[in-house]
């Protein structure tokens, strides 16, 4: 694709704004006809799936936010001139054509779309089959807002395929594509990797721990755990699992009130052997697949670890590689776990709910990455793009 000034990618954001808040009913409505066709067993891709009018404000938020945003094409890396005298000049650059297959959630039709275009890279958005109507009005949006700029509509392309035929346009696609994000679960991911010729870049899976130290401060303990796992269970940012130091001085007592605090607010506990002697719930944990188990549920499992190094190789172990918490007044200890532990964002006494690109200054993001290439953690507008090298001579050649 090619290059696009700033003034006219503004330019259509600036449409996209108007167009999503001319259209407000029809969107509501496109996703009223989505909302009832759905099997509401799976309440985390139900909450998902939600379109309101408070929802579609939060999308003219996220175009308006990137459209405030510095362009991120063009940006000079690093400058250098070599004793030979070439220049090299180290620049960002487009990806060119990244796609991204997503389930249930209709807001991701506008980040994903908004950061992809910004970053002048061309987008092929794979939603679910879940929220066809309520994507195919939002990408309308989008195909107006470019013609209105005198632009083409593949730009922003909405991908209505099934699993076969999807997995069909991943081993022999159309087009060239560059990168492919899938955001959501496991079993989405997989399904990726195993079919996809091009760069993959992982995202979504959560599967977070909190690590509750002797000395931890009960004042902090109770409502960054309780926050963190019932605050948004669909969240990728979610707690799912709870570790208890078994040298803190008021074990017992510190395991039973981490329990009471959850189950009043809904959460069912399961607990392994060695902890489930000192709980309410009779639920015991008898595999280990377990500690593996995003939840994306009102559940959570507890048990316990001996010490800080215990708890980090525990973590290491079993987490996703998103996000995981040290509860702790210790300064030294703190920075120990947060070195040590594995993953895309790591904190000390705070939920893990923060990891999101609008909490941490990022803003609209793309995904939540826990690969280490080429990017982890939330995934914005600077995020989207690559480097190119300009290097210019004046007849040097090499020897």
């Amino acid at each position: 694709m090619k290059l696009l000034n700033t003034e006219i990618k503004n330019a259509v954001l600036q449409s996209m704004i108007d167009n999503l808040d001319k259209e407000r009913e029809t969107i509501i409505a496109a996703n009223k006809k989505d909302l009832d066709a759905f099997n509401r067993d799976d309440q985390a891709l139900y909450d998902r799936l939600v379109v309101d009018s408070a929802k579609v404000d939060d999308m003219i938020r996220a175009v308006k936010e990137v459209k405030d945003q510095d362009d991120p094409v063009g940006n000079v890396i690093s400058e250098d001139t070599l004793e030979n005298g070439l220049s090299i000049t180290n620049k960002t650059a487009p990806f060119g054509t990244i796609m991204i297959i997503y389930e249930s959630r209709p807001d991701v039709t506008i980040e994903a779309a908004v950061l992809a275009f910004k970053a002048n890279n061309k987008i092929l958005l794979k939603g679910g089959k879940e929220a066809h109507n309520s994507n195919e009005e939002l990408v309308k949006c989008w195909h107006k807002s470019l013609k209105e700029n005198g632009l083409e509509e593949d730009w922003i392309q909405y991908l209505k395929m099934d699993r076969p035929t999807t997995q069909e346009f991943l081993r022999n696609p159309d087009q060239p594509l560059d990168l492919i994000v899938p955001r959501g679960g496991e079993r989405l991911i997989d399904f990726v990797k195993e079919h996809a010729k091009c760069a993959v870049l992982v995202s979504g899976r959560g599967n977070n721990f909190a690590y509750v130290a002797p000395d931890a401060d009960m004042e902090k303990v109770i409502p960054v755990i309780v926050n963190a796992k019932t605050d948004k269970i669909s969240g990728c940012n979610a707690l799912d699992k709870i570790l208890v130091d078994e040298n803190h001085p008021k074990f017992e007592e510190t395991l039973k009130t981490i329990e009471k605090e959850l189950t009043d607010k809904g959460v069912h506990i399961v607990a392994s052997d060695k902890v489930i002697n000192s709980l309410e719930t009779n639920d015991k944990i008898d595999s280990e697949d377990v500690w593996y188990e995003e939840f994306l549920a009102m559940k959570a499992a507890m048990t316990s670890v001996n010490g800080l190094d215990d708890a980090i190789d525990f973590i290491n172990k079993y987490s996703g590689g998103h996000s995981n918490t040290i509860l702790t007044e210790t300064k030294e200890d703190a920075e120990k776990f947060m070195e040590q532990v594995d993953s895309a964002a790591v904190y000390h006494n705070a939920s893990t709910r923060f990891t999101d690109g609008g909490q941490m200054g990022v803003g609209a993001e793309l995904a939540i990455s826990t690969d280490k290439l080429h990017h982890r953690g939330p995934l914005g507008l600077k995020q989207l793009v690559t480097n190119k090298y300009y290097v210019l001579g004046s007849g040097q050649i090499r020897k």
